[in-house]
């Protein structure tokens, strides 16, 4: 090979080499690149909350519940007092069985009477039987197969408790206005029971077809569970040997010689738990768990798939380092054959 040649040679080696080096260094910034993004993504992974499922502890209360003849009373708190022994304060709920209450009934078929021109007349009635407003005795006592049975002082009782049926009812709806009536017979029982319906009900034009029928909302006495909250009231605890509350002495108020009236009620535990709000909060567990797998799997998947483009440019990368080191292996037969190209040369000249 000639000088020139040779020289040419060299210069299209050393070419060669610089691009060479200059695509590994866009491959190992490209692998730095992905590195970092590997790198984002196990800081996400890390910093992922790990959805954890609820205690069923969470949502299990512990009461503590005393009777009171029929009443049932249920401890809301017991406060200690500051600077006393033993003593504390407390608050529960009283809880019975309201036997004389106004509840709701299944509507009843109301039709109302019209004049001879179409126009409501005022009256209501359920088949053959005419309501009456509550309170008031019926213009024509036929009209109540009820009523007609009564003696007269009968009457007069039933008229006035149904005044207090009247209050009951509006206390019961809201409605302060008047009520009509009308008594049903129980087939088990015998007795008539008192069926109560809303003026207010009664006289919507809208609620009425074209052969002046409605459905109408109902009340009528049953039984249901009342409640009344006693709050701040001092009392004196006694506890087994495990801590639990086995018993209670409550101050109910003074005599009329100023003496504390107390009463001591056994106290018994009771274990409720709110399956509604645990299920709910199980509910969310699984679906937080859900989102947390499906995100999991999903950063996974790129982890992948940034491992896989790593591997591709590693092996790039080392397939450039072997091309060159037979580029600098050749570089350097090419300098010896420049060198003693040189050499005969100088040895030319010199002679």
């Amino acid at each position: 090979m000639g000088m020139s040649a040779s020289q040419a040679r060299f210069l299209s080696l050393t070419a060669r080499k610089n691009n060479v080096e200059f695509e590994g260094q866009q491959i190992n910034q490209q692998r730095t690149t992905l590195s970092n993004e590997s790198a984002s993504y196990y800081s996400e992974l890390c910093n992922m909350k790990v959805p954890t499922p609820p205690s069923i502890d969470d949502y299990t209360k512990v009461s503590y519940i005393f009777n009171d003849g029929a009443m049932t009373n249920t401890l809301i708190s017991l406060l200690p007092k500051s600077g006393t022994n033993n003593q504390y304060v407390v608050n529960y709920v009283e809880e019975w069985q309201d036997d004389y209450a106004i509840v709701p009934a299944a509507s009843s078929l109301v039709e109302r009477g019209v004049t001879d021109a179409g126009a409501a007349d005022g009256t209501y009635s359920i088949g053959s039987c005419k309501l009456r407003p509550a309170g008031t005795a019926p213009s024509n006592i036929s009209d109540d197969e009820y009523y007609e049975s009564l003696s007269p002082a009968q009457r007069s009782a039933l008229l006035e408790n149904e005044q207090y049926l009247l209050k009951m009812a509006q206390q019961k709806t809201g409605d302060n206005g008047r009520f009509f009536i009308r008594y049903v017979k129980n087939t088990t029982t015998g007795n008539f029971e008192p069926y109560l319906y809303a003026e207010s009900e009664l006289t919507q034009p809208q609620k009425y077809n074209n052969k002046n029928l409605a459905s109408i909302p109902c009340y009528s006495l049953g039984s249901t569970t009342q409640t009344r909250e006693i709050l701040h009231k001092d009392a004196t605890v006694e506890k087994d040997s495990s801590g639990r509350y086995v018993a209670i002495t409550i101050k109910l108020g003074k005599d009329e010689n100023d003496n504390d009236i107390e009463r001591t009620y056994a106290l018994t535990t009771t274990t409720t738990t709110d399956e509604e709000a645990y299920n709910d909060a199980m509910n969310q567990y699984n679906y937080a768990q859900h989102e947390y797998d499906h995100k999991i799997q999903e950063i996974n998947s790129k982890l992948e798939i940034v491992q896989q483009q790593d591997k591709q440019l590693e092996l790039k990368l080392k397939q450039l380092d072997t091309e060159e080191n037979a580029i600098s292996t050749e570089m350097d037969a090419v300098k010896k054959v420049i060198s003693k190209n040189v050499e005969s040369s100088f040895k030319t000249f010199n002679a």
